[in-house]
């Protein structure tokens, strides 16, 4: 973490990400709950509060919870004591927690609250891409995005001075870009003194009822009041624009540089000074600044709208125009609803850039004017002015090197070929997910949200009765385990379905940074907690398990196939610590191949390991035809040595490099 977040030094300019940024504001603003369950582009911003914990212990509580919905009731029983609290989860969590949040918008709030939401256009580290501000819309709350890091920051308290205001909770929409780009942002000052006192007076109610709805909506009516006067709607232009081009998010810089670019070109494409364009920057997504819009509407004939993901903006923005078609005249909108607006993905799709938004407006303004760009399936591919896609080699996505998830795979693969019964994999979300490609050699044949492997399994463990053999096996992480599996699981045992559930732990939450969970025995700030084992979680169930380590392959086959000849729901754990997290607690032995014993191409094995294990540190030696080991990225967890047929791979002892030094 960068530590200029929590320098006490106002007045003073540094660099932050947009998650520093957003942690940053939240400590101007006074926060004194932070709750969160990790997932990409915002886990950093909890991680930062939580080194602001160690500064402030009196002022400041951070969790990570055991998943999103249990976070943002922890945040909203911190507001209901009159605490400000800020709660952080990227899209997928706000489905997780949306039951709540719409019973928690009729019911109020009290200290200030907010919710961070990191989206993630062409779904950069998600298996899919979201727009949460159709959530938030229908939860009835005030949504705003910012473009940068410093707006970011103000953002953030202005944010908590909304919710107080209102009396609910405001969403903040952050989008990859704005979360981990760096941007210079000034430092305010720190809030000095005790925190305030909690307290819930016999007289504070946060009941969900219906009389709460007419309350949201006159508390929309203000917020509306509040975007019409915001600062945080900038524009750029003439008063009265003949072109209007509403930006939300970074859209706003990615615009700004493509009008200087096209004015530069204009009096080549015969379009005189474009000195009529305006830019207003959108950071009040909902509700709409409609006395504001109106204003630059009157005189704007062409509206280009750009916005990342969905048309949202665009639709309400139309809408506008037509209810106000009798003043306005005829009035152009163009986005992605036109076409005019369309990320690397295609129309309609995923993330915008300074090429594509430079695109877009000369596309609108000057038709024909540039070559078409071709759909790419790419998202990091930027095509060039002319039109032409760079060419880079394919790179399958794998897991690291010596990671314990591979050599589970393989286990598990082998398990099924012996059972001869066609069993299926179901995934779900973590590092894992990558088995649904080459490096897990193809397992899932299912992939949803957390949890959702093993609500299926329950379900298809019921369909013997209807014809269904096949084994079942569900694939979960760790920190999954804690999250949504265990009411699958529940469910399959009472109603006595039948699955293998196999838990794949690694001792952390890997994907999104390491960050603990229930089982791992530590907080946000690295504070000692006492863990809860998920045996003692699987025993109070009732359900029996085992607990085995997927590096000994041959064990580990043999257990999990024992298991699939076993009725009901079976409870497998394959424990192995991350790689990453591995290489820096333990020196292992080096691994190396010995080429005098590796068969080469006359292998019967044809490359296995290098080929199918495909585990990144095992390479092939093209000059000399045998296998080899990568030194630079292996991480000597000695798997492959167990699975090679000729014994070439072996570990190098220190008494091996005496030798060897004696020899030479």
């Amino acid at each position: 973490m960068n530590a200029e977040v929590l320098l006490d030094d106002a007045g003073r300019e540094v660099l932050l990400t947009g998650n520093e940024a957003v942690a940053r504001g939240a400590l101007e603003a006074g926060v004194n709950y932070a709750a969160s369950y990790p997932g990409s582009p915002t886990a950093e911003i909890l991680e930062a509060l939580a080194q602001a914990q160690k500064l402030y212990p009196d002022r400041l509580y951070t969790e990570w919870s055991v998943n999103e919905k249990v976070a943002m009731e922890g945040a909203a029983a911190a507001s209901f004591a009159g605490l400000r609290s800020l709660t952080i989860m990227k899209c997928d969590g706000l489905n997780v927690a949306f039951d709540f949040l719409t019973s928690l918008g009729l019911s109020g709030t009290r200290g200030g609250m907010v919710i961070a939401v990191g989206d993630d256009p062409s779904a950069h580290s998600s298996a899919k891409e979201e727009d949460s501000r159709y959530l938030g819309r229908l939860a009835h709350l005030a949504i705003w995005e910012p473009a940068d890091s410093q707006q970011a920051k103000e953002m953030v308290k202005a944010a908590f001075d909304l919710s107080e205001q209102m009396g609910q909770p405001v969403m903040l929409r952050l989008t990859t870009r704005v979360c981990h780009a760096a941007t210079n942002a000034t430092l305010g000052p720190l809030p000095k003194g005790p925190a305030p006192q909690a307290i819930i007076a016999p007289t504070d109610k946060f009941i969900t009822w219906i009389e709460g709805h007419k309350a949201q909506e006159e508390r929309l009516l203000g917020a509306v009041q509040v975007a019409n006067r915001s600062n945080f709607n900038r524009y750029l232009g003439p008063d009265q624009p003949e072109i209007l081009v509403v930006a939300c998010g970074p859209s706003f810089h990615y615009a700004h540089e493509a009008v200087e670019e096209l004015r530069a070109k204009a009096e080549d494409w015969g379009l005189g000074s474009l000195n009529g364009i305006g830019i207003l920057q959108l950071a009040t997504a909902w509700p709409l600044p409609e006395e504001l819009l109106l204003g630059y509407l009157k005189s704007a004939r062409q509206v280009i709208v750009l916005e990342e993901i969905e048309p949202f903006v665009e639709d309400y923005l139309l809408g506008l125009v037509a209810r106000n078609s009798s003043t306005l005249g005829q009035t152009v909108v163009y986005g992605k609803h036109s076409g005019h607006v369309a990320s690397s993905n295609g129309i309609g799709l995923g993330e915008l850039n300074p090429e594509l938004v430079y695109r877009a407006i000369a596309k609108a303004i000057a038709p024909g004017a540039l070559a078409p760009v071709a759909s790419t399936a790419t998202p990091s591919s930027k095509p060039s002015e002319a039109g032409e896609q760079p060419s880079f080699p394919g790179r399958d996505l794998a897991f690291c090197a010596g990671c314990p998830h591979r050599a589970s795979f393989w286990a598990l693969r082998s398990a099924l070929e012996l059972d001869g019964r066609r069993g299926i994999i179901l995934g779900d979300i973590g590092c894992y997910s990558l088995a649904k490609g080459r490096t897990g050699f193809n397992a899932f044949q299912t992939m949803h949200a957390m949890g959702s492997g093993a609500g299926i399994a329950s379900g298809l463990g019921q369909l013997w009765r209807f014809g269904f053999s096949q084994p079942v096996v569900a694939v979960v992480g760790d920190s999954t385990f804690y999250h949504a599996v265990v009411p699958a699981l529940i469910n399959g045992r009472y109603t006595q379905s039948n699955f293998l559930c196999i838990i794949l732990d690694n001792q952390t939450t890997a994907m999104t940074g390491h960050q603990p969970h229930p089982g791992t025995g530590g907080g946000a700030a690295g504070d000692p907690l006492p863990p809860v084992p998920m045996e003692q979680i699987i025993s109070g169930l009732g359900l029996p398990f085992t607990i085995l380590d997927p590096f000994d392959i041959p064990k580990a086959t043999a257990g999990i196939y024992a298991a699939l000849q076993q009725p009901g729901v079976q409870i497998l754990i394959l424990r192995q610590t991350c790689a990453l997290i591995a290489t820096k607690r333990e020196i292992r032995p080096e691994v190396y191949v010995d080429p005098d014993l590796c068969r080469g191409y006359n292998c019967s094995c044809f490359n296995f390991c290098s080929r199918v294990f495909a585990c990144p540190g095992n390479i092939w030696d093209d000059q000399r035809g045998v296998a080899s080991i990568d030194q630079s990225v292996c991480n000597r967890c000695g798997v492959c040595i167990s699975l090679c047929p000729a014994g070439a791979i072996k570990t190098r002892t220190e008494e091996d490099v005496s030798h060897e030094q004696l020899a030479s």
